[in-house]
């Protein structure tokens, strides 16, 4: 009913603010000044029919976009992400927001139907932000943490910065009980007390300058982390006892990275993007009882090496194309040791020294030929050579031919259908090639697996946009995707016994149905009152590797769904609102378990006040519903095809509030 009510009223109302050419609507930033935004990050949150996508960690460029441009181009970075990015752009500094629909000539869509363009402004001055944070859980813990971030211009140049220092507390841990009811009818019951926080620092900066007639940007940033969990579970029946489980890991980043633009002629432009990033990471988990104490480390370094060509040309003011051509070295170390009170024991590919060369060519162009019509199509060929030392020997190379095609039709300013075509290659993820551990639970050790094929898929997708009541927007999208080579779990075997491990397994469907809305209330009499919100229903199908029944796709969520509401009282200078996450469950299907976690809604309700101009405070409740986070293994005697009563173990935590306090300076115009 509420669907065909918006339809109905976005008959007479035009999409608003108007387009400043067909599929392109530009948002001024005198659009977002009512709203009381701080930074690009936050005025891209209230853009209509929009939602941020920071892009994957996949290795390679072309791969691995987000759904945001700076001044028509993506930044040369991977591990700094975009919402950090927009979020050292104050207000200030934007011109406006171009937010594309469907494609537009000269646009690189980076294989997604829906963009945002930040434009920023000629020659804006310097900015300095300080800002500093408290959290308190509710179990007492109180830390801190601060952020300075700054940008400006001297002369032609740019240049922009940003620090973090701070220490997080994990909303993911927390204290329940627990339950394991074996196949024999005995019950054990435990107290299980957990507890989980994390250290970061991390800096990041950039240059911008003319050079040779072009614009050449250099970014680089450094991170380190440190993240611990400890776990305490207290055996009440049938024979008191104590468990626990301590998990530490380290991680440290460095990346550097750099991308020259320069036009040619009035119609052509060249692009060449450099990057390099490594990163080293240590895990060290230690499972102990009154009798038994395993013992878990893995010691990795990784790095990436990317280069990149692209040329673009404009043929009309209707029609663009582009070629290019990139080439990627990725590299692994990694080194596992796993014990059982002091006995060494065998875990497949626990030494591994993986290398993959990759390069892929493509070409991309977008034609409008009304301005009802614009298509935007795309060929992309990848190749690439793996190879393994270690315990894991293999050499293999594989060739992809990915094609895309994208069609959108605007019958008004207000509509837009969208369908899309495209052969997807998925990445394969290094985390796969290594061994990992879960001691506390009894997911237990899973092996790594370096003889793995990426997942393929053929999509079909088709979207349909109303605009209405000025601001408001609603989308819904229908996906179909045809999976070959699928990535999911099953058995392997060694010396020291069978583990679970990643591999490939076989054939498979997925459909996903989403809707989001953006509802502006003023229409009803609630003047700055805003609701967004966004609904996604997923089915899948594979054949599972031990059974060889047909089950859903691991790690899966079902359902899940999402809703913000923003209160703008600008007399006020006040911004009431909160972010609500529904409750999801997510199932791991493993040779002889399975796996299924279930979490409960959270919501994060906000107040921020601009007490002045530059000084802003902000208080917010993380957690307020004080969630619940349950997760249920079956554990069966052997592999799940051999049949067996499973012992069912359940655990059910839940997580305390968070109460978080912020004070924002800004300095600068």
């Amino acid at each position: 009913m509420l669907l065909l009510l918006l339809t109905a009223q976005a008959a007479a109302v035009a999409a608003a603010p108007p387009p400043a050419q067909a599929g392109v609507i530009s948002y001024p930033a005198s659009y977002f000044a009512a709203l009381q935004m701080q930074n690009a990050n936050e005025m891209l949150g209230r853009l209509p029919g929009f939602t941020l996508d920071s892009g994957n960690s996949s290795r390679g460029f072309e791969g691995s976009a987000g759904n945001v441009l700076i001044d028509g181009q993506r930044p040369a970075s991977k591990t700094d992400s975009l919402d950090e990015i927009l979020k050292r752009m104050p207000i200030g500094v934007v011109e406006r927001i171009d937010l594309i629909r469907g494609g537009a000539p000269g646009i690189d869509m980076q294989g997604k139907t829906v963009l945002a363009n930040v434009i920023r402004k000629k020659g804006a001055g310097t900015r300095l932000l300080v800002a500093v944070a408290q959290s308190h859980d509710s179990d007492g813990r109180t830390v801190a943490a601060e952020r300075i971030e700054g940008s400006g211009n001297l002369g032609p140049h740019k240049w922009e910065f940003g620090t973090f220092y701070g220490r997080g507390i994990d909303d993911g841990s927390g204290d329940g009980p627990g339950v394991t009811i074996h196949a024999n009818g005995v019950t054990d019951r435990s107290d299980i007390k957990t507890e989980g926080d994390g250290q970061t620092a991390f800096g990041s900066g950039s240059v911008e300058s003319p050079v040779l007639g072009g614009t050449v940007r250099i970014n680089g940033r450094l991170y380190t982390d440190k993240f611990k969990y400890d776990e305490d579970d207290r055996l009440i029946t049938p024979v008191a006892g104590l468990e626990t489980d301590d998990f530490v890991q380290r991680t440290d980043d460095t990346e550097i990275g750099g991308a020259f633009n320069r036009a040619v002629g009035s119609r052509a432009n060249v692009e060449l993007v450099a990057l390099r990033q490594t990163r080293d990471r240590d895990y060290d988990e230690v499972f102990a009882t009154s009798s038994e104490a395993d013992a878990f480390s893995l010691s990795r370094q990784s790095s990436e090496a990317i280069a990149r060509g692209v040329l673009k040309y404009r043929f009309t003011p209707r029609l663009s194309g582009e070629a290019g051509a990139e080439t990627a070295l990725n590299k692994l170390d990694s080194h596992t040791r796993f014990s059982v009170n002091g006995v060494a024991q065998v875990v497949p590919a626990a030494d591994v020294r993986v290398e993959e060369k990759r390069s892929e060519l493509f070409t991309k162009a977008a034609w409008r030929p009304t301005d009802q019509w614009t298509f935007d199509a795309g060929l992309r060929y990848e190749s690439s050579t793996i190879t393994s030392r270690g315990d894991v020997v293999l050499g293999k190379t594989l060739h992809y031919l990915k094609p895309r095609l994208a069609a959108t039709w605007a019958p008004s300013e207000a509509r837009q259908l969208r369908l899309r075509v495209e052969r997807e290659v998925g990445q394969l993820n290094f985390n796969d090639f290594v061994a990992s551990s879960s001691l506390s639970t009894a997911s237990g050790v899973t092996a790594g697996n370096p003889d793995l094929d990426p997942q393929q898929a053929w999509v079909a997708e088709a979207a349909v946009e109303q605009r209405f009541w000025g601001s408001g927007s609603i989308v819904l999208t229908a996906r179909h995707s045809r999976l070959t080579d699928v990535v999911d779990r099953g058995p392997v075997f060694s010396s020291s016994g069978v583990f679970d491990a990643p591999m490939n397994i076989g054939k498979g469907t997925r459909d996903d149905l989403s809707v989001t809305a953006t509802v502006p209330l003023a229409r009803l009499g609630a003047k700055g009152l805003e609701v967004k919100g966004e609904f996604n229903r997923r089915w899948s199908s594979v054949t599972d590797p031990t059974t060889g029944e047909k089950r859903e796709i691991s790690g899966l969520h079902p359902i899940g769904w999402n809703l913000s509401f923003s209160y703008d009282m600008p007399a006020q200078r006040l911004r009431l609102g909160a972010s609500l996450f529904g409750s999801f469950r997510e199932t791991y299907y493993r040779f002889n378990l399975i796996d299924t976690l279930k979490v409960d809604s959270y919501l994060a309700p906000y107040a921020e006040w601009r007490a002045t101009p530059d000084i802003t405070l902000r208080f917010e409740i993380d957690n307020a519903t004080a969630r619940e986070v349950r997760r249920t293994d079956q554990v069966y005697p052997g592999p799940r095809n051999l049949g067996g009563k499973p012992d069912v173990q359940d655990r059910n935590l839940k997580n305390g509030r968070i109460f978080y306090f912020r004070i924002r300076k800004s300095f600068g115009g």
